[in-house]
């Protein structure tokens, strides 16, 4: 497995370094890896503010910046509407950070393998929470170090770690198993028998804890992973494996009654009754998705333009509902009712291209050695599971979540756009004063 402990240039190995940290500390200690990876992006636009200024897409999210203050501006309750900055612009800024630092394939597989590693001790946990009945609330100096773990899990019988949800751990879990298996893959292929057995069990554990956080929506993703890589490998048996399960499951939950019956003999009530919600039967109507997406999308019509404010969903909904609800469960949604379509088209168009981008560039064989081209496609994979992701939730509110989430967009759009240099002037293009 090629590495990279040491940056290629020799004056951004601070910033990598607080990245590399920060990136293996962070589901402990969020606070600390946050500022060390804001840090290290804050350090890189110092140094390379020439290679962040002129890069297309950070001109893009410039432009997206300042329609959100004008969405704020406007906005019925302007207070909560630009405390709801704090989870898009400090972002904007770590992406042109790292999108920076990040240049090489390399840097790709080291942030995968921090990644899993540092996600072993958060399954443990969230084994121990379930099985165990680990339960413990862990503060240093407020919030340095800020730990809850709950016994039983959250919401009860779902995993959910240190997580504020099962939803948002199974998010994490997912990011994870596909980065795992990439890493497996590569360390197969070299026969190095050590690391693959970590990593294998590392793979394992995750996709256990993946079943038991109960989220449709992290098994969904999961499935896209392993599909993504069959279909990757011209694995066909596992292709036809893999269909056959989700058909098995699909028509025991929603087949006709006695099409049904016969494929409940053999699946498992905890993933039919799980996606039909017969396990939940009395959920009421106002908590159903289409109910939330209906709601925001008539906001969306109302105010086009600027939307009515970031954070005002909520209020919205609790004042035609009489219900509590943090957010419509659809980030498009929330984002085009919040601040509007142009600046929800904007956003969307901005990571669309950092995806299409990392697609052109795994066509690109002259660029990518066959050997880097899985750690590349991993990225892509990682990226369509939270595009998925959150068109049924969103994980913008959640720190840890939406961290890792723009360090991942960095990290592919920074070897996308340093080949597209290569490319353009036959050599990296890179300030070294």
């Amino acid at each position: 497995m090629k590495l990279a402990f040491n940056h290629p240039n020799p004056r951004l190995q601070t910033p990598w370094n607080l990245t590399q940290i920060g990136l293996l500390i962070f589901p402990l200690s969020p606070l600390v890896g946050g500022v060390s990876i804001l840090l290290a992006a804050l350090r890189t636009c110092q140094q390379q503010y020439r290679s962040v200024i002129h890069s297309p897409l950070n001109r893009g999210f410039a432009l997206l910046s300042i329609l959100l203050i004008i969405s704020c501006s406007v906005a019925d309750d302007k207070t909560q509407a630009f405390l709801g900055l704090f989870n898009l612009l400090p972002f904007f800024l770590v992406f042109a950070g790292l999108s920076t630092l990040i240049q090489t394939t390399a840097q790709l597989r080291q942030i995968a393998g921090i990644f899993v590693i540092g996600s072993i001790p958060v399954v443990i946990m969230g084994f121990g929470q379930l099985f165990w009945g680990w339960s413990f609330q862990l503060q240093v100096l407020w919030i340095l170090l800020d730990i809850g773990l709950d016994s039983g899990g959250d919401p009860p019988g779902r995993m959910a770690s240190i997580f504020m949800h099962a939803n948002l751990f199974a998010a994490y879990l997912a990011i994870a198993f596909t980065l795992g298996i990439a890493l497996c893959l590569e360390e197969w292929r070299s026969r190095s028998k050590i690391p693959t057995v970590l990593l294998t069990v590392s793979v394992v554990t995750s996709f256990a804890a993946l079943i038991l956080t109960d989220s449709r929506n992290g098994w969904a993703i999961a499935i896209v992973a392993c599909l993504a890589y069959a279909l990757y490998k011209s694995w066909y048996i596992i292709i036809a494996g893999v269909g056959s399960i989700i058909t098995s499951v699909i028509l025991a939950a929603f087949a006709p009654s006695p099409i049904a019956e016969a494929f409940r003999r053999f699946v498992p009530a905890y993933f039919w009754a799980r996606l039909n919600d017969q396990m939940y039967p009395d959920r009421p109507v106002a908590l159903m998705r289409t109910t939330q997406w209906e709601f925001a999308w008539s906001l969306t019509q109302q105010q086009p333009w600027t939307g009515w404010g970031l954070r005002s969903f909520s209020d919205l909904y609790k004042a035609q509902m009489q219900i509590n609800l943090g957010h419509p469960h659809n980030l498009f949604l929330m984002l085009s009712a919040e601040t509007g379509l142009p600046s929800a088209l904007l956003f969307f168009g901005c990571l669309a291209w950092i995806w299409v981008g990392g697609v052109q560039l795994l066509q690109k064989s002259d660029y990518l050695a066959k050997e880097d081209r899985l750690i590349v496609f991993s990225y892509i994979v990682v990226i369509l599971q939270w595009a998925i992701f959150n068109t049924v939730d969103v994980t913008l509110f959640d720190f840890r979540l939406n961290t890792i989430s723009w360090l991942f967009f960095s990290a592919l759009w920074g070897v996308v756009y340093s080949s597209s240099r290569f490319n353009r002037y036959g050599e990296e293009f890179i300030d070294h004063r």
